[in-house]
């Protein structure tokens, strides 16, 4: 009978959590998630009514002065945190925690796999997502809005930008912006994982709070290289409409998603921000240690994978 492989995202039976092989599992398929989520998303317009805060007398009427969006996050992450998503190390949530209850279900004995910190990029997300992704991946359906428009009889402002479903587009922006956000912060399980791997290299420039010398360590750009080749394969096979028999459709007319800009969504934002995290979380990996702990670390021989 053949084996059948354990799920990598379960931190109880996925094996070691700091694997790299492991990690690189968890990303990969990440990429499906963020690209099969935006592509739903761009099935609606762009709604820009619903990332401005105070646009719905609705929200004000019950004492809420901030977005639709926000809201929306708001009420599905109060759910979610009863049920105690966010105390996975993966995990992280756009509303304040402070404002979230607390889990109704027991802690769950999650094992201890990254060193305390406080890095958490998710305003950053939640921004650019708003000010930049949004108003890319909806314009066609944006334009397509407004030609419908037009041929009723509304023309001017009133023709763009707005369908009215603001329910049915902020049910995706959740989903794209958990998925972002969870591919993002596992940056911190790559630090962690090279961090043990061999200390030593990593402590003089952390001690010397060597950003770049730290980001040339975690670095490999032919790795990255594959990533982005990768990612427009699964952007230009996804993106594909297919006849009632089964055959592709190879019209960028018909395409659902504009490649080139999950792409750039990647190299331009999700890299870069990655790195960024993966250095904030080494730059404190060394708080609370003693310097006898710092220099038995430093000592110590690397390890391989």
């Amino acid at each position: 009978m053949a084996s059948v492989p354990l799920p990598v995202q379960n931190l109880v039976l996925g094996g070691d959590p700091l694997s790299l092989d492991r990690i690189r599992g968890i990303l990969v398929r990440l990429e499906d998630t963020i690209i099969f989520s935006l592509i739903e998303r761009a099935q609606f317009a762009h709604n820009p009514k619903a990332y401005r805060r105070g646009e719905f007398q609705e929200l004000k009427d019950i004492g809420f002065d901030g977005s639709w969006l926000e809201w929306f996050l708001k009420e599905t992450e109060t759910f979610h945190a009863k049920a105690r998503r966010y105390t996975s190390p993966e995990e992280y949530p756009f509303t304040d925690p402070a404002a979230l209850p607390p889990p109704i279900l027991k802690p769950f004995p999650h094992p201890t796999i990254l060193y305390p910190n406080k890095v958490n990029v998710n305003p950053s997300i939640l921004s650019f997502y708003v000010q930049s992704i949004v108003p890319r991946i909806t314009r066609p359906a944006t334009l397509a809005l407004s030609a419908a428009k037009r041929a009723s009889g509304i023309s001017g402002d009133a023709e763009f930008e707005d369908d009215g479903n603001y329910g049915s587009a902020a049910f995706v922006d959740l989903e794209v912006l958990q998925a972002i956000s969870k591919r993002v912060h596992y940056g911190k399980f790559v630090s962690e994982s090279k961090f043990r791997d061999d200390p030593a290299a990593f402590i003089p420039h952390i001690q010397s709070r060597n950003r770049d010398a730290l980001a040339a360590l975690i670095t490999k750009p032919a790795v990255e290289l594959k990533l982005l080749q990768r990612l427009r394969k699964k952007a230009n096979l996804y993106a594909l409409n297919f006849s009632p028999d089964g055959e592709p459709l190879n019209d960028s007319a018909t395409r659902k998603i504009d490649v080139d800009g999950v792409v750039e969504l990647y190299e331009h934002y999700i890299i870069p921000l990655t790195k960024e995290v993966e250095v904030d979380y080494l730059l404190v990996r060394l708080d609370g240690l003693s310097k006898e702990e710092v220099d038995t670390l430093a000592s110590s021989k690397p390890k391989t994978q």
